[in-house]
């Protein structure tokens, strides 16, 4: 070092050495250290580019900056930010502060896909110093505002997920506050992260400063004796303490080769820049942190090397805007105590008039007075002149001790109890005094003679708090309140991406103040407005895309086919307008980005059948049209064919049954692609069907719908060119093991016709007179209780099988098993279960007194009539043991001699047979009874008979199937 650089800081060197060697065993690592340390700070003081120090969020610097601006009136402001987020600053004025500028991909190209989306945060609130520098660029004529840290891309490209350091105070944990999670799991940038990495000195500096956490360190140590000092000391300290915790990080951090990095990077810029622009160092001015401020790389100043490269960005798109911000989500975000952004800001607000310095606020902007003239008359810059060696003084003067301000410590002590009051704490006058008196004692033990408001907040959680906390908020939380609370900041109209602003267009019919923070209740009566239905649109796919909460509704819903004449709606899309503007990075209307994200959940590599439909079913419901519900609808069909499970088989089911009714209710034919997909479900299900039955993982609720798919399918399936042979061959491969697949294939058998209910009732009751069958007949009942899904016409015979379950075993044998009955009812078949308490009470009398001479409908015996109708073949089409059908049909003949009229049949009822002449009509139309024999092939594909008696088909096929 030569002798024109050791003049400025020979003193204090002299001190530091004499200092190491009484202190420290050997004088040379202590030495080495000490005078380290002022070589940096001399270093960057005599860099001909000013290099001003900050910390972030910091009112000291900020007021520091604000003075310093004004004296330098620099021409070139180089800021230490994300050097894409410059388009977005002069949006600032449109805003109320604090906000955050982002950076936001959805879709990453070049990234490993489980990190997407990614998202970086830079908050700004207007006591800090990057505001100052921002706003004086903005607003001043001539001034370049240049951002020289490296790319929002550029951070994840340095980022090494899993080997970051982290803080003593975790950030990513979550946040208890909603408040707190503004920002969301965004990446923060922060204009000088001041803050040990070196947790030993951390732990030092905490216990000599008789202080709990950094943030209160930070502000009783540099902030206070910093608010009023002049430009050279603050800027010879600020680069004292950053050299100091560079010194002591750990050399092998991760974290530590990252911020080398992005020092290399901004110095290669701006040296760019001087080049390009030919602007003399002298009239710029480079804000960063304070640790970066000390920096030792070979790029360092305006003549260091140029031997960094800076890589190419990605192919990610990024996109960039504003988001709202809170003190709150700051302090989570960067591990700042709670509180400690907005003592900071009070502390901004009291230095602001006692130094009588006037900041810089962008004009027009929320809450900003008339901007004043500037000065166009710079003055000398200071890096022209010597600077003073002012650290030796700064560290031989003693703290000065403000003294006590009683009127304001009073004032704090009765608006704390009164707040606390209104919170549900039963506290006094007698607390007043009490916080009084303990905040000066305890800023006595921590050698201060003015209470901080961190002093005072220890003080009232000991006198007011003690034990319990009636309510949310506890007495920290209210002091921090107190104090200026937690300042929210809000996006204005204008800085809103198109996506967003549409969205408060469309939304106007309903006059309310969207942006406004809170909950907003919006009544729609769109029987008497039709005009409203556009506003309802947009709430409900408002309600798919934001999180729960931002649109809710209290009245009306929309389904496949229905829609409200009335809705109410709870908005809160001021609080969530941080989710509102993300969308708006998606697409440029909320129909876009639906339409996007239905497309990427249905073509998603782990996308299910039953996913696709659901975003079918969506794009119904939310988009007008049918181009893309018709292309989703085909993309389901290729997932269907391509899957060997049947684990989404009840949902499927579910919605198909739904998309069913509403395409045949609502549209004049059924589209072609759900033609194809019944068509493909029913051979695909009947092809997986033998195995479901076997297979372990599948389960009695997944058969069932299988069956269900078939069964209430089948009609559409036949009418499709589907053979029924195919469902007949795999329910006769089907030999399950299980007692209740065993139950679910015998109603299956059931409804083929292969099985009567007087052979279904054999077995149970078979079932139930075998004693090592008893304690699995719960599960058999489980069983018959999914099978109602597929054959519901079983309801009356499972209330039957229980019901002699009840009547015929003993009370022994019944108790053991009967809470498994209860647990599988609950388990398994709960929507299932209010089939049969309807079936029950139908069946069963009403009165009691009416239970002693009740019969059960399966124990009374038929009419002679009956059952010789029953015996010779004419029973009722529904069963296969036969009713009484046609005997109820003489017994009504309205109704088929309308139907005969109708059909332009005449005829007459025989007293022999009583029943209508069904050959007669079969005979005069046949082509409506040829679909339905079987035996030969008919124009679609199905099989047909030669023409015989009209009741062969019925004897043949006794279940039904017309």
């Amino acid at each position: 070092m030569t002798d024109a650089t050791e003049g400025t800081f020979t003193a204090l060197r002299g001190q530091l050495q004499e200092a190491a060697a009484t202190f420290a065993d050997g004088p040379d690592a202590l030495e080495g250290i000490l005078l380290g340390l002022v070589d940096d700070v001399d270093r960057a003081v005599r860099e001909p580019l000013e290099i001003f120090p900050v910390c972030h969020h910091s009112p000291a610097s900020a007021i520091a900056m604000a003075r310093r601006l004004r004296e330098k009136q620099p021409k070139v402001v180089y800021l230490e930010l994300c050097e894409d987020m410059a388009p977005l600053l002069t949006e600032l004025r449109n805003c109320r502060l604090p906000v955050a500028v982002q950076a936001f991909a959805t879709e990453v190209d070049g990234f490993p896909a489980e990190w997407s989306p990614l998202s970086v945060v830079a908050p700004v609130t207007e006591a800090s110093a990057e505001y100052q520098a921002i706003a004086y660029a903005l607003d001043t004529p001539g001034v370049e505002l240049v951002l020289v840290d490296r790319s929002s891309d550029h951070v994840f490209q340095w980022d090494e997920r899993g080997t970051r350091d982290t803080d003593p105070a975790d950030p990513d944990a979550p946040p208890a506050e909603e408040e707190a999670a503004l920002h969301g799991d965004a990446v923060g940038v922060e204009l000088g992260d001041l803050r040990p990495r070196f947790a030993e000195l951390e732990e030092h500096l905490l216990r000599h400063g008789r202080v709990r956490h950094w943030s209160e360190w930070w502000h009783q140590y540099v902030e206070l004796p910093l608010g009023d000092s002049d430009h050279d000391t603050y800027r010879q300290v600020m680069l004292l303490i950053g050299s100091l915790f560079r010194r002591l990080a750990p050399g092998d951090s991760h974290r530590v080769r990252v911020d080398e990095d992005r020092e290399r990077h901004m110095w290669t810029r701006m040296r760019e820049h001087l080049a390009a622009t030919g602007t003399d160092p002298g009239d710029c001015l480079y804000v960063c942190g304070a640790f970066h401020a000390a920096s030792r790389v070979p790029e360092f100043g305006v003549h260091g090397t140029d031997t960094f490269v800076i890589g190419p960005r990605t192919a990610t798109r990024w996109q960039h805007g504003l988001i709202p911000s809170s003190h709150a989500a700051i302090e989570a975000q960067f591990g700042l105590a709670a509180g400690s952004v907005s003592i900071a800001a009070t502390l901004w607000a009291k230095n602001v008039g006692r130094t009588r310095v006037r900041p810089y606020r962008l004009a027009g902007q929320s809450g900003a007075g008339t901007p004043r003239a500037r000065r166009t008359a710079a003055a000398t810059p200071a890096s022209a002149l010597p600077s003073a060696d002012r650290l030796s003084g700064f560290l031989r003067r003693p703290p000065v001790l403000d003294p006590l301000d009683e009127a304001e410590l009073l004032g704090w002590s009765v608006e704390v109890v009164r707040a606390a009051r209104r919170n549900g704490y039963l506290a006094s006058t007698a607390d007043a005094i009490a916080v009084f008196e303990t905040s000066i004692l305890l800023a006595g033990m921590r050698d201060r003679a003015r209470p901080t408001p961190y002093d005072f907040q220890d003080a009232a959680v000991t006198c007011i708090e003690k034990d319990t906390v009636p309510g949310r908020r506890d007495v920290r939380h209210i002091v921090a309140i107190m104090m200026g609370g937690d300042r929210i900041g809000q996006v204005g109209y204008d800085a809103l991406p198109p996506l967003a602003r549409d969205v408060h267009d469309r939304l106007a019919p309903l006059n309310l103040r969207l942006q406004q923070r809170g909950v907003q209740r919006a009544l729609l009566d769109l029987a008497g407005h039709p005009e409203l239905e556009r506003c309802s649109d947009v709430l409900w796919m408002l309600r798919r895309l934001l999180p729960q909460g931002a649109a809710r509704p209290i009245m009306g819903e929309r389904k496949l086919g229905e829609r409200s004449i009335q809705e109410s709606w709870d908005l809160a899309l001021g609080t969530h307008q941080r989710a509102l503007i993300e969308l708006g990075y998606e697409g440029v209307s909320i129909e876009q980005v639906l339409e996007q994200r239905l497309r990427r959940t249905a073509y998603a590599p782990a996308a299910t059948t039953a996913t696709v439909l659901e975003a079918v079913e969506d794009a119904t419901l939310h988009l007008r049209g049918r181009r893309l519900p018709d292309e989703l609808g085909t993309h389901a069909l290729r997932v269907l064919s391509a899957e060997r499970g049947v684990d989404g088989a009840p949902e499927v089911l579910r919605r198909v049954r739904r998309l069913l009714a509403y395409y045949r209710t609502g549209e004049p034919v059924l589209p072609p692609w759900i033609e194809s997909f019944v068509k493909a479900g029913y051979a695909h299900y009947c092809t997986l069907l033998p195995t479901a039955f076997t297979d372990e993982d599948a389960t009695v609720r997944q058969v069932a719908a299988m069956l269900g798919f078939l069964f209430s399918m089948e009609s559409l399936a036949l009418s499709l060119g589907c053979d029924r042979t195919q469902l007949e061959l795999a329910v006769a491969q089907s030999h399950p093991r299980d007692p209740a697949r065993t139950a679910l294939l015998w109603a299956a058998q059931t409804q083929l016709g292969r099985l009567t209910r007087a052979d279904l009732r054999a077995r149970c009751d078979e079932l139930l007179g075998n004693p090592l069958a008893v304690p699995a007949y719960p599960r058999y009942l489980s069983g018959f209780l999914h099978a109602l899904e597929p054959v519901p016409a079983l309801t009356d015979f499972v209330v039957e099988a229980v019901s002699n379950a009840f009547g015929r075993l003993p009370d022994p044998v019944l108790l053991p098993w009967l809470p498994t009955l209860v647990t599988s009812l609950r388990s398994g078949g709960a929507e299932l279960a209010p089939l049969l308490i309807r079936e029950a009470g139908r069946i069963f009398p009403g009165r009691l007194a009416a239970l002693d001479a009740w019969v059960p409908p399966w124990r009374a015996r038929p009419e002679p009539a009956a059952a010789a109708a029953v015996a010779a073949g004419h029973g009722s089409v529904g069963g296969a043991d036969g009713g009484g059908g046609q005997a109820l049909l003489a017994a009504h003949p309205v109704t088929c001699d309308a139907v005969a009229a109708l059909l332009g049949c005449e005829g007459t009822w025989r007293a022999a047979d009583p029943g209508p002449a069904g050959a007669a009509l079969t005979a005069l139309h046949p082509d409506t009874a040829a679909p339905t024999r079987p035996g030969r092939r008919g124009a679609r594909g199905r099989s047909a008979r030669p023409r015989g008696s009209a009741a062969e088909p019925v004897r043949r096929r006794p279940s039904g199937g017309w």
